[in-house]
Formats: C-alpha cells, sequence, structure tokens
C-alpha cells in the first residue's frame, strides 16, 4: 500500500501503531498481522431505504471495534486511515466511486463535535475523498440539534429520535448529484435513512451509503414447514 511523505513522517515523529492492540507496525500497514487475521471483512447485504446502495468494510465486532472507540474517544492514531482505506477500496471494486460526485459525512451536532475535537465520520470520508479523487464537503448538511445516544434505542425511537435533527445549508451543492454519505459504523441505518431523505427533499439525485462497519446481521430466520 502507498504511502505519501505526510505518512513517513509522522511515523517517524510517532511511530504508527496498530489501532485495535496497541503494537508497532510499519507506516504502511494499517493492523498489525495478528488482528489483521482476527478482523471480520463485511460482506453481507444491507440496504438503507432512500439510498440507492450501502457499503461496509468490516463487521463490527470485538475484534475491531478497539479502533471504532479510540474515535469516539477523541484519539485518532491510525484509526482513520486503518478504517478508510479498505473501505475505499471496496467502493472502488463495487464501482460506487464512479457513480459519485461528492462525499458528504455524516454530521456531529457542533457542541459534540467540540468536546471530541472532530468528527470521525470527516476524517473517515476525507481519507476515502482523497483515495478516490472526490471532493469532501463538511459544511453541506448539519445537525441542528443534540440527539439521544442512537445505542440507546431500539429501532423504533431510533428513527423518531432523529426526525429533523439535519438540516441542508447548501443545497445548491447536492442539488442533481450523487452522493455519498460516510459514517463510521451502522446499526440499524436509522441514521443514513433520515439523511438521504432529507438529501432527496432537498433535490440530491442519488444518494448512496457507505460505512466503515456494519453491526453483525441478524440470522434469517427460515419459516418453511419441513
Amino acid at each position: 500500500m502507498k504511502i505519501c511523505i505526510k505518512q513517513k513522517i509522522l511515523h517517524f515523529l510517532f511511530p504508527t501503531r496498530c489501532p485495535v492492540c496497541g503494537e508497532f507496525i510499519y507506516p504502511e500497514e494499517l493492523f498489525c498481522d495478528e488482528c489483521s487475521k482476527k478482523i471480520s471483512h463485511f460482506t453481507g447485504e444491507f440496504s438503507v431505504p432512500a439510498a440507492e446502495s450501502y457499503t461496509a468494510a468490516f463487521v463490527y465486532d470485538k475484534n475491531i471495534s478497539p479502533a471504532v472507540i479510540l474515535l469516539k474517544k477523541g484519539i485518532c492514531g491510525n484509526a482513520d486511515r486503518a478504517l478508510a482505506l479498505p473501505l475505499a477500496e471496496k467502493l472502488k471494486k463495487i464501482s460506487t466511486a464512479d457513480s459519485v460526485d461528492l462525499i458528504l459525512p455524516v454530521p456531529m451536532h457542533k457542541k459534540a463535535q467540540c468536546e471530541r475535537g472532530y468528527n470521525q465520520a470527516e476524517l473517515i470520508a476525507k481519507i476515502i475523498g482523497r483515495e478516490l479523487r472526490i471532493p469532501v464537503v463538511s459544511d453541506c448538511v448539519v445537525k441542528v440539534r443534540r440527539t439521544a445516544a442512537q445505542k440507546e434505542l431500539d429501532r423504533i425511537h431510533r428513527r423518531t429520535n432523529l426526525k429533523g435533527a439535519f438540516s441542508v445549508l447548501r443545497p445548491e451543492l447536492i442539488r442533481g448529484k450523487s452522493v455519498l454519505l460516510i459514517d463510521d459504523i451502522c446499526t440499524t441505518g436509522s441514521t443514513l435513512t433520515e439523511l438521504a431523505e432529507v438529501l432527496r427533499k432537498n433535490g440530491a439525485k442519488k444518494v448512496f451509503c457507505a460505512t466503515a462497519c456494519k453491526t453483525p446481521l441478524k440470522p434469517k430466520t427460515d419459516n418453511t414447514n419441513t
């Protein structure tokens, strides 16, 4: 994997560590060998209403969660790069990258972002944007009210929790465009669904969704009588 001069300099000053276990790794590596073997790549099928498609790089489980938690705690390290680059490669392979005009990171509420120091979705989006050579727009959509933590709610309350939470400030940027929404993790897809609907209402031609991780899909029940 190619690395830029900036990455080499950062590695010299602050040696790169595996975002899962903390072991030192080479600058071109994303995870250490041991953690790489344990991480599961997402291969399932999941759909987001109002979106053309959904893509994820990893299954969110105990083997990848430390990297996501680093970002959520405001400690970036190598986590953004380790989560973003595999997703960028997957988007290339399935040709989603060829269908997108711009990338939008899922926004955080201003107060929450100030507390963390950054928006982890934006960090991931910017790396993907550089890899795919697609512009990233971070000021088009904002989260206008702070909501309860989605992980604390069931599926129904997740949707009602987000109603009216997002607003498009610059609709001219998305009007008639195909947009790729980026976030760090997807559970039920409620956040992506709400945003996709808001973007479509404000003129987006198509909305694609992608996250670094997807929580495990529930197994389909077989109701066939035997």
